[in-house]
């Protein structure tokens, strides 16, 4: 099974992660094994109150891994958050397909990974403010709620569901008819939504 990360902050955001994890499980069943790092590997809690009990520290997350996808929250504007700086060049080096949404995405403008890729965040205006002389992708930035580009995905605090689609495109976790039939049916509703082709 190919390695998933997701790192969750302390007050990590429920809703961001939450498509895409269930959505490896349930239309890629068996070829993922979803992992969450933390700062130190000790329980962090979400905005709603959730306990989480992540699999790894980011100094002590597994060297092979497909993607990492930062979750976000409210603590990716704290110093803290800089440890996980060394995990996201890593995923870069490698190749490996990487995301954030929310702030996680402008902490990716921090660290310089927007520069190259087309990109999305919350908002460009704080991503330029926040992110000072570590971004110089402007002309690159998006107005969309997701955006994929080569191997990274940015999506804004209430694009889960369009996170969750660009995510699983960049993985090629499924195909991309089944992918898109899966998109349409929780945007659009269960009532809603055409009919299944797939069989």
């Amino acid at each position: 099974m190919k390695t998933i990360l997701l790192v969750l902050l302390d007050r990590w955001a429920d809703w961001e992660g939450a498509y895409l994890a269930s959505a490896l499980g349930m239309l890629a069943p068996g070829k993922y094994a979803v992992k969450t790092v933390s700062l130190t590997g000790e329980p962090v809690s979400s905005i709603g109150g959730v306990q989480a009990l992540p699999d790894f520290s980011v100094d002590g997350a597994p060297e092979e891994y497909e993607a990492l996808f930062l979750i976000g929250g409210l603590s990716w504007r704290e110093e803290s958050a800089r440890r996980v700086t060394p995990l996201v060049k890593d995923c870069l080096a490698k190749g490996r397909v990487l995301g954030g949404i929310c702030d996680a995405a402008g902490f990716l403008g921090t660290v310089g990974a927007l520069n190259r890729v087309r990109h999305t965040a919350n908002d460009l205006g704080d991503l330029k403010r926040w992110a000072g002389d570590a971004y110089t992708g402007e002309e690159r930035y998006l107005t969309r709620q997701a955006v994929r580009d080569q191997n990274i995905v940015t999506a804004n605090g209430t694009a889960a569901l369009e996170f969750a689609k660009e995510a699983l495109l960049a993985l090629d976790a499924a195909p991309e008819p089944l992918i898109q039939e899966w998109f349409a049916f929780h945007k659009l509703g269960y009532y809603n939504a055409p009919l299944s082709t797939m069989s």
